[in-house]
């Protein structure tokens, strides 16, 4: 290796170093935030927190629960429905959301009706 590489390499190891002490100290001061308010365990606090979160009305911040959306089954219904809001000048998003199925779906479906115009 040559002397500018060994030098960097100092200069890298030394800011690593730095910001591993910023971590160390940053976690100290979440650590004593709970004891800081009163609550005995982080996780008081952290329900302290969502409980205030709810009666304000803010979003809590509670993990979610991922659960797929049902898959839309596309009828004959469905696709004539979306050839009369394509007539009645509705956009795309605007159809989705009243017949409850995906902007993909509705964009699907017009094209197989020939409601779309080629890129070409």
């Amino acid at each position: 290796m040559n002397v500018n590489a060994l030098k960097k390499l100092a200069q890298y190891q030394k800011k690593i170093a730095q910001i591993e002490r910023g971590l160390v100290k940053f976690n100290q001061q979440l650590t004593q935030l709970p004891a800081r308010f009163g609550f005995k365990s982080m996780a008081d606090f952290i329900a302290a927190l969502r409980q205030a979160a709810a009666v304000s009305g803010a979003k809590v911040l509670a993990p979610k629960a991922t659960k797929r959306r049902k898959r839309a089954v596309i009828t004959a219904d469905t696709r004539l429905k979306v050839k009369q809001l394509v007539a009645a000048k509705k956009t795309g998003e605007e159809i989705a959301r009243t017949l409850g199925i995906s902007l993909p779906s509705v964009q699907n479906i017009k094209k197989a009706l020939g409601l779309v115009k080629s890129r070409r």
